[in-house]
């Protein structure tokens, strides 16, 4: 797996100061994407063990609140294989912090079981995503005013409740950071 860039101290990708990931490599192409370098899979850096140590130092200081995935697409299977060991060892190093997952695949029809993009590592990486931003960028749909997100089809959904529940739940930040003992 390739990424694009790593943003340290980032505001724009979930709640809080975050270290956000943008991993390489997209099959979606929404028109107008604000990334389309990193839909070549080969585009960026190779995702090393010493990146993996790099993210995952950049997140110790206390006003750090988590990890933020973008793309390019992290739920592209080779970028699924790439990011199973940080989340692994995001979770176990800081329980109490959350993951933003921004993806443009839906989470009912692509991510979960007989999903197009579900492979042996989805359910384990859905375990550690807080908060999952799901449904392609559209254009057409495109909204300056919603929260963390482009365009008004796409979802903020509260992931661990969702999946306890067994129906999407839509993320209300209060509630996530009650969880995360924030």
């Amino acid at each position: 797996m390739n990424y694009a860039t790593i943003k340290y101290n980032d505001i724009a990708n979930g709640i809080g100061v975050r270290t956000s990931l943008f991993v390489s490599g997209c099959t979606h192409h929404c028109k107008n994407c604000f990334n389309q370098e990193a839909w070549d899979f080969s585009y960026g850096e190779p995702f090393t063990d010493t990146i993996i140590q790099e993210i995952l130092d950049s997140m110790s200081p206390d006003f750090i609140t988590g990890l933020s995935l973008l793309g390019g697409e992290p739920f592209e299977i080779p970028n699924q294989k790439g990011l199973l060991p940080l989340l692994r060892a995001f979770r176990q190093r800081y329980p109490n912090k959350t993951v933003w997952c921004y993806t443009g695949y839906t989470l009912e029809s692509d991510l979960l079981e007989n999903g197009s993009v579900h492979c042996e590592v989805t359910d384990e990486i859905l375990s550690y995503i807080d908060v999952l931003v799901d449904g392609e960028f559209v254009q057409d749909l495109y909204d300056l005013t919603l929260r963390f997100r482009g365009s008004s089809n796409q979802r903020l959904i509260d992931l661990p409740a969702t999946l306890k529940a067994g129906k999407v739940i839509i993320w209300e930040d209060e509630v996530l950071f009650a969880k995360r003992g924030m």
